[in-house]
């Protein structure tokens, strides 16, 4: 069994225990649990500290655990209703009112309920992580000389040419930025390009955390459609023209959600387009190392073909690792690295230092790119599975496009206006999904669906998933799923 879901498990088994103890009476020891229970006694140290988190025990070095005394009674609820009027007051005089939305990102981020299988995750599996490379890597990190001190402002030099290496073209260390994550690399990106109240360019559909981003700086997401070889350069020009935008944002390389790659004809339009315009393209370079091992050659990022400073880069390690290891970069040329640093280092200081060393040993490490070997075939697998079990059991579910990296299809449902009531029926049989509706910054043109294919266990999970998404197909959608197979 993995680790964390022992430790979970055991933890879930001594709350349920401690109703036989007092205030204060002492718990069995931790040779006595593991003997009851048959775990290690590293589970059994990372339950008892879990519970202590919670309050429920408190645990003395020496003595051992006790049950913690009773929690005193909640004081009453404040009135908190004067807010309402502080916050709508606050933004009474902003052209594009400021909302924070989180729903359409907790989609991918909330943990689902258990028994329920995850087609709507964002990160990798567990059993897909590197989890023994990342924690030789941070203990290694530990050691460093210096390795709890303050790191430069910009980040650390040596992780800073990694990034410029891996971009490639004529990018040097001395215009990266390493950031905290690709979502706070983008919040900084946009904060520094556009004004409150201004226009952005965005690619329709698109990853609902960066229109969350906008929306909440008070910008106005405009919607640019993207065919199967990316954004339409004619429709964007348009756009740059009817709105005066000066920002792009786009995912140039297995865009989420369509998984669309950037076609060599349009990448120098994009440019030019950008260009002509006086405006930036933000490069969400997001899953570059979420390949699958039959892609073929991978496009550069745009980056590497813009010596004019129009490209502000995003990369991250994010994707191809853990959500807990939030480590990314920003690269840009010219005056605008100057406003970037200057809001980060306001926003967030510096991203910390044994965060950044444990980066620079794990990249450097001869288990990266055996980890990046492992997930892009992995990742290849459970997309063949995915797309094997849909094609057989799902056929009315449209899949225009089968992409060769990053971790996610795109499915156009047979009718509009069924997305709420598939998802709903879908998590009452058990698979959660993720909605189209919130990839879209206007009125979508028919409803979708996202299914991940990286969260889960593997194939066997993957066939259960689709076989329970039958499932609630036939209880949404009852006309059009008829023809489909019986289970």
């Amino acid at each position: 069994m993995h680790e964390r879901s022992s430790v979970d498990e055991l933890a879930v088994r001594l709350r349920r225990e401690l109703d036989r103890y007092s205030s204060g009476e002492k718990l069995p020891s931790s040779r006595v649990l593991v003997d009851r229970f048959r775990v290690s006694p590293v589970t059994v140290s990372r339950a008892l500290a879990q519970l202590a988190a919670e309050g429920l025990v408190i645990t003395r070095p020496g003595a051992g655990a006790f049950r913690a005394p009773a929690r005193t009674a909640a004081a009453p609820a404040g009135d908190t209703s004067w807010q309402e009027v502080a916050l709508s007051a606050d933004g009474a005089a902003d052209l594009v009112p400021r909302s924070v939305d989180a729903s359409g990102v907790l989609v991918s981020l909330a943990a689902p309920q258990p028994g329920v299988i995850e087609f709507n995750g964002g990160y990798l599996h567990p059993s897909l992580q590197p989890e023994r490379a990342m924690s030789a890597a941070l203990a290694r990190a530990g050691r460093r000389p210096g390795a709890w001190g303050r790191p430069p402002m910009e980040g650390l030099p040596e992780l800073r040419e990694w990034f410029a290496r891996n971009i490639g073209g004529a990018v040097t260390a001395a215009e990266v930025l390493i950031s905290s994550g690709g979502q706070s690399a983008l919040t900084t990106a946009l904060r520094a390009l556009a004004p409150p109240g201004a226009p952005v360019l965005v690619e329709s559909p698109t990853y609902p955390g960066m229109l969350a981003i906008a929306r909440a700086a008070g910008l106005r997401p405009v919607p640019v459609p993207v065919d199967a070889d990316g954004v339409k350069p004619d429709l964007l020009a348009d756009a740059f023209r009817a709105t005066g935008a000066r920002v792009f944002v786009c995912q140039p390389l297995f865009q989420n959600p369509t998984g669309a790659v950037l076609a060599p004809e349009r990448r120098g339009e994009v440019l030019r387009i950008a260009r002509e315009a006086g405006a930036f393209v933000v490069e969400d370079d997001f899953v570059r190392r979420l390949v699958h091992e039959d892609a073929g050659p991978l496009p550069r990022p745009l980056a590497a073909d813009d010596p004019d400073g129009v490209v502000v880069h995003v990369g991250s390690l994010t994707k191809a690792t853990s959500p807990s290891f939030r480590v990314s970069a920003l690269a840009a040329r010219g005056p605008v690295l100057e406003r970037l640093r200057a809001i980060q280092i306001v926003d967030t200081f510096f991203v910390p230092r044994p965060l950044q060393e444990a980066a620079l040993e794990l990249v450097g490490s001869p288990a990266w790119p055996r980890h990046l070997r492992s997930i892009s075939s992995e990742l290849r697998a459970r997309r063949d599975a995915m797309t094997t079990a849909l094609r057989l059991d799902l056929p009315e579910l449209d899949l225009p496009h089968i992409p060769a990296g990053g971790y996610h299809l795109w499915l156009r449902l047979p009718e509009p206006g069924h997305e709420p009531a598939l998802t709903a029926a879908a998590l009452r049989a058990g698979v959660a999904i993720a909605p189209g509706r919130p990839y879209f910054s206007a009125e979508p043109p028919a409803g979708h669906v996202r299914l991940s294919f990286a969260a889960v266990a593997g194939p066997g999970e993957i066939a259960e998933g689709v076989r329970r998404l039958r499932a609630a197909c036939h209880e949404v959608l009852p006309a059009k799923t008829a023809r489909l197979r019986s289970p």
